[in-house]
């Protein structure tokens, strides 16, 4: 896997996305509660941090639990929730491990089809089903993945010409598109809400309450 990524905005940390599956993986683990740019980024931080040219899933998950969240906590931290997101990148290191060899890239190789490919995301550790569709999105559109029916498997976010993930941003341009789209979400969500808020329950009589 050698691809030009602009998750990150920055030219280190995305080289280090379009060549380590890996590091693509961890990427988008961290990818919640926190902008996308500074998620996307964490791979590499995490790399540098230890001093690595890319991450090694056999060295993250063998590593001493409590010195690995100290690592993503050092100012300025890889992550919102360093601790918890620590545990959760060992997780799916140490799961890489036992099903894969440590070879994160052996997740989609040979995979026959998207359902089948999205199955084995939903599988990570890390990763719900929302993730994971996401990530087949990205590995179809910008990595060179594309089993028969991946863009059924990944859903809207598989949908051509769209702007709803981070797999749709291969630029500052996209980037503002697809957090355009997740405000305009969240902003219909609010609306939704407040909306149930305000529709109170008819009233029941005294005689539907009695034959109730």
């Amino acid at each position: 896997m050698d691809k030009t990524l602009h998750l990150a905005q920055q030219p280190e940390a995305d080289a280090l996305l379009g060549r380590s599956p890996l590091a693509a993986l961890t990427g988008m683990l961290l990818d919640q509660q926190i902008p996308m740019e500074w998620a996307f980024a964490g791979p590499y931080a995490i790399a540098q941090r230890m001093g690595r040219d890319d991450l090694d899933a056999y060295e993250i998950g063998a590593y001493d639990p409590e010195a690995f969240a100290a690592l993503l906590s050092e100012k300025p931290a890889v992550h919102r929730y360093p601790g918890a997101m620590a545990k959760r990148v060992q997780q799916l290191c140490q799961y890489l491990v036992e099903h894969y060899g440590g070879e994160a890239s052996a997740v989609w190789e040979g995979v026959a089809t998207g359902e089948e490919l999205l199955g084995r995301l939903k599988e990570l550790p890390g990763y719900g089903e929302q993730k994971a569709r996401i990530f087949l999105a990205l590995l179809g559109k910008q990595l060179g993945v594309a089993p028969e029916g991946w863009r059924e498997a990944a859903g809207a976010y598989g949908e051509e010409g769209s702007y709803r993930s981070v797999a749709d941003i291969t630029g500052p341009e996209s980037l503002a598109k697809v957090r355009a789209h997740k405000q305009e979400m969240k902003r219909a969500a609010k609306e939704g809400a407040a909306k149930k808020a305000t529709v109170r329950p008819a009233r029941r009589t005294p005689r539907q309450t009695k034959q109730d």
